[in-house]
């Protein structure tokens, strides 16, 4: 008998995206939903996630809006939880909420210090932990973390940020082999600069954007949000059934030079 052929589909499955209302979040919502995903929405305000919600049901999905504030844990717990109760299961977690606040090393205040790790790490373990106790109970799953270019080449400026997301690729790596026994896998993505409301007062600037188009070495150009997302739909797949542990740059060729 014939091994079948990869499927991308992802006819049937039920996806939690955090940080889900604007840029990167939106962007991977929408795909999961194309690939045929039911999709709840992490949101900051619940209330923002209206048009998003009748986009999804528009190419024939399942929405459900969740307040889901990654630095309050009672929420995060609730939207997980949520998403499994109203859809019946949760198959795939995208931990894509994260703050980037830019201040030289020796600026950094505390209370910004403390705030990314707590949106970035705290948010992303414990939001995995409450996907992952549901998802060992069926047997299956897929997480997958959104690290950053920033984990693998340092950015100016940007130090705790930078730290924060090479700690998201080993958590990463932790995840994938402490819950591998229970069919789940953990992935990464780690991208680079993109077009997206976060990064747009950066790269206004010409001299930064003009640095950060050499800078990725091979491309010469800043990415899209549906770029990302499409790996995010790869890694979901059944297409990447052996792919666990892993972080995926999609960087341009930022750090092949």
């Amino acid at each position: 008998m014939t091994n079948p052929l990869p499927r991308f589909d992802l006819a049937g499955e039920v996806a939690l995206v955090t940080g889900a209302g604007r840029g990167l979040g939106r962007a991977i919502s929408l795909a999961l939903a194309q690939a045929g995903a039911d999709v709840a929405l992490g949101l900051r305000d619940v209330a923002s996630g209206g048009e998003l919600v009748r986009q999804i049901e528009a190419l024939g999905r399942r929405a459900l809006a969740l307040q889901m504030e990654m630095a309050s844990l009672s929420q995060v717990t609730a939207a997980v939880n949520a998403t499994a109760e109203h859809f019946g299961r949760l198959d795939i977690l995208v931990n894509n909420a994260g703050i980037a606040p830019e201040n030289p090393a020796e600026n950094v205040r505390e209370q910004d210090f403390d705030l990314t790790l707590t949106v970035n790490l705290k948010g992303t373990f414990f939001a995995s932990q409450a996907a992952g106790r549901i998802m060992i109970q069926q047997r299956r799953g897929c997480i997958i973390n959104m690290s950053s270019q920033a984990g693998f080449a340092a950015l100016p400026t940007e130090s705790v940020y930078c730290m924060t997301k090479a700690a998201i690729a080993h958590l990463t790596k932790c995840l994938a082999v402490e819950w591998g026994k229970h069919n789940i896998r953990v992935n990464a993505v780690a991208p680079t600069f993109i077009h997206t409301p976060g990064t747009e007062g950066a790269l206004a600037d010409p001299s930064f954007r003009a640095d950060v188009i050499e800078r990725i070495a091979a491309l010469h150009r800043i990415g899209e949000p549906m770029e990302v997302a499409g790996a995010v739909v790869f890694l979901a797949s059944p297409a990447a059934s052996l792919i666990t542990g892993h972080t995926l740059l999609i960087d341009g060729g930022w750090t092949a030079r």
